[in-house]
């Protein structure tokens, strides 16, 4: 399992070369049998005006994970996957530090699913709380 597991890292990792992804610095750090997690820098350049990591950047960080689960828990080589809706409440603000998001699988539909997605600090202390529905589009 480890073996597999550090595969679907690396390709991940891959596919955000010259992405947002790439911008913003998200890195996928771990995944298992419904999830898959990433981890995002908080640095001025997140950072709204006043200093503290901007809304959107966790909404950013958010889709990015929820879509990556999608293509890892589909099957990618027969649907394109595209974010539908996507909701936040942002709870906390931070200054500094490392961002962690967890996207779990709560609906596996043939065409929808939906992700509840965490975003936390280095303690495990809940910033955001968001919910994606993706679309599965089969390629023809």
């Amino acid at each position: 399992m480890n073996e597999y597991k550090e595969k679907i890292l690396r390709i991940c990792n891959e596919n955000s070369k010259n992405t947002l992804m790439e911008t913003l610095q998200i890195e996928y750090v771990d995944v298992g049998e419904n999830f898959l997690v990433g981890k995002m820098p908080v640095t001025p350049k997140v950072h709204q005006p006043d200093g503290v990591l901007h809304g959107g950047a966790m909404v950013a960080l958010a889709e990015s994970v929820g879509s990556a689960a999608s293509y890892i828990f589909l099957n990618a080589q027969e649907f394109f996957v595209r974010g539908i809706e996507i909701s936040a409440n942002h709870v906390k603000s931070i200054k500094e530090g490392d961002v962690f998001a967890k996207a779990v699988l709560m609906h596996k539909g043939r065409t929808t699913q939906v992700w509840d997605i965490k975003i936390t600090d280095k303690d495990d202390k809940l910033i955001s709380l968001c919910k994606l529905t993706t679309l599965a589009l089969p390629k023809k």
